[in-house]
């Protein structure tokens, strides 16, 4: 099983590190893999924004940073749509997940969605 998560902005990567940790922890104890494929879209991108958490919590550095910086909030989510819809279509997971609501939520949320890939969203206060 391949999952992509997505995230892009500080609470995104604390989200993201329990689901990192556990699917660490189940491939350690199962005969199935599930492989963990991170994308950062770079919404925060500088250290104290975002590489400080992955240098904190030891999350693994993503597969993909996507470099979307700064922009409006149509500018910013049409880059991360078009950006995560490229990588989703040389990946193809099984399933994506995406974290809160944020750019990067809606436009990883909405390319999974245009390629009919499965996704789950990782809301504030649990899954929904």
């Amino acid at each position: 099983m391949k999952i992509a998560n997505i995230v892009g902005a500080r609470p995104q990567f604390i989200k993201y590190f329990p689901v990192s940790e556990a699917i660490k922890n189940f491939n350690n104890t199962s005969e199935m893999v599930v492989q963990d494929i991170l994308i950062h879209t770079g919404q925060h991108y500088d250290y104290s924004m975002s590489k400080i958490f992955f240098d904190e919590f030891g999350i693994q550095e993503p597969h993909y940073h996507l470099g979307v910086g700064s922009g409006s909030h149509g500018s910013q989510t049409g880059q991360i749509l078009q950006k995560v819809e490229d990588v989703l279509l040389k990946e193809r997971p099984d399933v994506v997940v995406v974290y809160g609501d944020t750019n990067s939520t809606l436009g990883g949320a909405l390319a999974a969605s245009k390629l009919h890939t499965p996704y789950s969203h990782s809301a504030c206060r649990g899954w929904s």
